[in-house]
């Protein structure tokens, strides 16, 4: 039997098991009484960048604790099983890396890579909590940044044509723990669909997307995904 193309976009319902909690989680959404959504704006940036950088610090520690669940460790034993096989997530936690994926698709960045808002220079940095706020570029002595996307800011064109590649390849898409609403991101189903694929949900409740999915499996993630996974490797045969 040959093994299907499968594609992944995942959300904060992904790492909500770990501990950390997503902008919608009612009082959990607030910071210091402000909004995400708020902070999380180059205009904010631009008129208080100590501001940001304190609530992305405070982001950063919490992730830092923070361990993969088996939703995640799942995803990682899948592309190791798959031959195609590819993660797309708007999470900027870094879990997935660290439960083991490798062929993963940041579409909104990743929380513990800075960049500079002058000069090309990017880095890692990992240090929790950092030592100045708002850190300095090494090169030229202006503001870093968190490298993510924010809210206002266009995805990163290269990486969104590779999850646009892989969803259309897909016989199989898998959609873990968004809510499908942020666009461009929750049209990427929608290729599969439109290839003749299935989709397969997987979520807390149903979704702009549940209508149109092959299969809506409502549960936490991490626990209904490795079920899912646990069954779907013995009808192909998987070891």
């Amino acid at each position: 039997m040959k093994t299907p193309k499968i594609a992944v976009l995942t959300g904060a319902g992904v790492s909500k098991a770990s501990g950390i909690p997503t902008y919608r989680d009612g009082a959990d959404s607030l910071w210091n009484n402000h909004h995400p959504q708020q902070l999380a704006t180059p205009e904010t940036f631009a008129q208080n960048p100590k501001l940001v950088w304190e609530f992305y610090d405070w982001r950063r520690r919490n992730m830092a604790q923070a361990r993969p669940n088996p939703a995640h460790k799942t995803l990682a034993e899948m592309e190791a099983a798959l031959s195609h096989f590819t993660l797309v997530t708007q999470n900027i936690d870094g879990l997935h890396r660290e439960a083991g994926s490798k062929n993963i698709l940041y579409l909104h960045g990743d929380i513990w890579l800075v960049r500079c808002t002058e000069c090309d220079y990017r880095s890692e940095d990992r240090r929790t909590p950092l030592p100045e706020l708002p850190p300095r570029c090494p090169r030229c002595n202006a503001m870093l940044r968190p490298d993510i996307i924010w809210f206002g800011e266009a995805l990163n064109p290269k990486t969104l044509y590779q999850a646009e590649q892989a969803f259309k390849k897909a016989d199989i898409a898998l959609v873990v723990g968004t809510s499908a609403v942020v666009y461009p991101a929750a049209y990427l189903p929608f290729f599969t669909i439109e290839k003749g694929g299935r989709v397969i949900e997987f979520n807390m409740e149903r979704t702009a997307l549940s209508d149109y999915a092959s299969e809506v499996i409502l549960g936490p993630s991490e626990e209904t995904l490795p079920r899912w996974w646990k069954q779907f490797r013995q009808e192909m045969g998987l070891s």
